[in-house]
């Protein structure tokens, strides 16, 4: 059975992507730290990131950076977090965010009741910054 990320890059499920090449998508959570909180996601549906093939994982932090820089501008954020949890869904990902704290940081503190409205003036604002 094709995980849950697998059904949003595939198109299965909806999701707002700000990135797709043929190894790897890019797509908001719907429960984010900050505004534009995106995960990196390869399409292999590998469990753990330790298990990813080298290359790919450097095709993952590559597509991480390029999307890092663009929420850094489209947030006028001073920072942006990278995290690799990996308890939520057993496919690799990699968590991209703005941040202004260490607190940004704290997983407890998602926000879950985020509405599409603003997930999609989100993604507006990420695609535009990617240009």
């Amino acid at each position: 059975m094709p995980t849950i990320f697998s059904q949003i890059i595939n198109g299965e499920l909806p999701g707002r992507i700000v990135w797709s090449d043929e190894q790897v998508a890019a797509f908001l959570t719907i429960a984010p730290l900050t505004p534009g909180h995106t995960l990196v996601v390869p399409r292999a549906e590998v469990d753990e990131w330790t298990d990813l093939d080298p290359g790919l994982l450097a095709h993952v932090m590559t597509v991480s950076h390029t999307v890092g820089a663009a929420l850094k501008r489209a947030f006028d954020a001073p920072r942006v977090g990278l995290v690799v949890a990996g308890f939520e869904v057993p496919h690799a990902h990699v968590h991209v965010f703005p941040a202004w704290e260490m607190a940004d940081f704290d997983f407890a503190k998602v926000n879950s009741g985020i509405s599409g409205e603003e997930l999609d003036t989100h993604h507006k604002r990420i695609l535009d910054a990617l240009g």
